[in-house]
């Protein structure tokens, strides 16, 4: 289940200065077969230390290719290792692709489609809308992109292409925090922005789903103004690319609600094999699982993609963040075990049911 697969770059390509797209050849193309939205976990050393890091695919499913965009982070170690010193022949090492960020494709339906992205975070966004405009002949998408500038627009000369190709069924709203003349195309997303564009640009009565991808303030303003505009939530998917890290005094106050000072006693199911050891107070499910040498999936560790995702068949918990799980996905017992934090004297928890 945790398998990483070798994958052979056999091109880069700077989309912009700091950000680059790789095209990646598996040596078994069946075990990356994606659907449009989802990502790829990779994994490096760097110095001694194992980073994992997710990155999204962006490419279509017509493409014939597989691509992830990666755009250069301050300090990012992973980042700034694709951007400066990858090179065409190297060897990357991921897990087959993940993610629940898509709809379904119904080819005979009629369907409109609305995308928010910010920066990087349009880097699924353009496998969707790709994979609706090819295989949706007559559903329509509209973007919305914001960015700091023109010269950050990732994809930019792609997204005119598309645009050009796909005349009348896909538009394309830029968003630019310095560089526009237009007010309305001027400055952030934030709840009232969008309502103006709902006002003028965008009939939220007509959209079937709207997909958000970005930084969590734009993401949750966003959600907000849909919603006041008459979206339904189960309308409404999301994918963050950041997310804050767990808070001391909310690990605190769970471990405080712990029934067991001494720790709980955890059963662990994985790839077939069960194992038992004490998980502490303050450690989650995934870092009492790693520290007893089990080979658990993991990537953002941040409650934000599914990588590390499990279902809990006995035991109470609490997770302190869930930015990937659905609403029936908890209530059925499924956990991000990166966040899982135990309350009871006894958890049993099985990684094969996902």
């Amino acid at each position: 289940m945790t398998q990483f697969r070798p994958l052979t770059v056999t091109d880069i390509h700077h989309t912009i200065r700091d950000a680059v797209v790789l095209t990646l050849e598996p040596e078994n193309a069946d075990d990356f077969a994606f659907v449009q939205g989802q990502y790829l976990t990779f994994k490096q050393d760097f110095d001694g230390t194992e980073l994992r890091r997710n990155y999204s695919i962006c490419a279509g499913l017509d493409d014939g290719k597989l691509q992830v965009g990666i755009k250069r982070v301050d300090g990012g170690a992973f980042s700034t290792f694709a951007n400066t010193e990858l090179n065409v022949g190297d060897t990357l090492h991921a897990m087959p692709p993940m993610g629940k960020f898509y709809t379904e494709i119904e080819p005979n339906k009629v369907k409109s489609y609305l995308g928010f992205a910010g920066g990087s975070g349009v880097t699924p966004v353009l496998s969707i809308l790709k994979t609706v405009l090819t295989r949706e002949p007559n559903s329509t998408f509209t973007l919305i992109y914001a960015n700091r500038a023109v010269g950050t627009i990732m994809f930019r000369e792609e997204l005119e292409d598309l645009k050009n190709t796909y005349m009348g069924r896909l538009t394309i709203i830029h968003v630019l925090e310095t560089g526009q003349d237009i007010d309305l195309f001027s400055g952030r997303v934030d709840q009232e922005k969008c309502a103006a564009l709902f006002k003028s640009w965008i009939n939220i009565a007509s959209i079937d789903t709207a997909f958000i991808c970005g930084p969590e303030p734009m993401m949750l303003a966003i959600v907000d103004a849909l919603t006041t505009h008459g979206l339904d939530k189960s309308q409404i998917k999301f994918e963050l690319f950041g997310a804050g890290q767990q808070g001391r005094l909310a690990k605190q106050a769970i471990s405080a609600r712990s029934e067991n000072a001494k720790g709980t006693q955890a059963t662990v199911k994985i790839e077939g094999a069960t194992q038992s050891f004490v998980i502490p107070k303050d450690q989650s499910v995934l870092e009492a699982a790693l520290a007893n040498n089990l080979d658990a999936p993991f990537a953002c560790k941040a409650g934000v993609c599914s990588t590390c995702i499990a279902k809990v068949s006995e035991g109470e918990y609490e997770m302190l963040s869930n930015h990937a799980l659905e609403d029936y996905e908890v209530e059925a017992g499924y956990v991000l075990t990166c966040q899982c934090y135990a309350l009871s004297d006894r958890l049993v928890v099985d990684y094969d049911q996902h």
